[in-house]
């Protein structure tokens, strides 16, 4: 089993802040979480909003407990949706923004970037050019 490094989450935020910048985002929170939902790095820049790191944080986490970027996983029946957020404690935030961090070799699914601070678009494409930078293949979902 691979697992996510450090250096790795490190990577991804560091790239996730260029991309940012890049594109004009408003300053954002970052998390990356293993794939048991643990969390391995956090950053928040200047001026992000006091919610952002739980919102990014439970982007990550919806992604993982279902398998599903989040991109797909918002698509889902609200009623549902709003039922497991409740089921997790609050724990899942089911919005564009949370990507799965994956292996290029297999696929396998080894932690999670959960970005928020600007729109939902710009937070995932974040999320993914920090994956990628790492050498990871991003997952974000396909709508269906």
């Amino acid at each position: 089993m691979t697992r996510l490094s450090l250096d790795q989450a490190a990577k991804i935020i560091d790239a996730a802040f260029a991309k940012a910048r890049e594109i004009g985002c408003h300053p954002l929170s970052v998390a990356v979480l293993d794939a048991g939902g643990h969390p391995i790095a956090f950053m928040r820049q200047d001026d992000s909003g006091i919610l952002r790191p739980e919102i990014a944080n439970g982007k990550a986490y919806g992604a993982l407990g279902f398998g599903l970027g989040s991109r797909e996983l918002s698509s889902k029946n609200p009623q549902f949706l709003a039922a497991v957020a409740v089921a997790s404690g609050g724990r899942m935030v089911p919005a564009p923004g949370g990507v799965l961090v994956c292996t290029k070799e297999d696929g396998e699914i080894i932690g999670a970037v959960g970005i928020s601070g600007d729109n939902s678009g710009n937070d995932e494409a974040c999320a993914i050019a920090g994956i990628e930078a790492a050498g990871l293949k991003a997952d974000p979902g396909a709508l269906e």
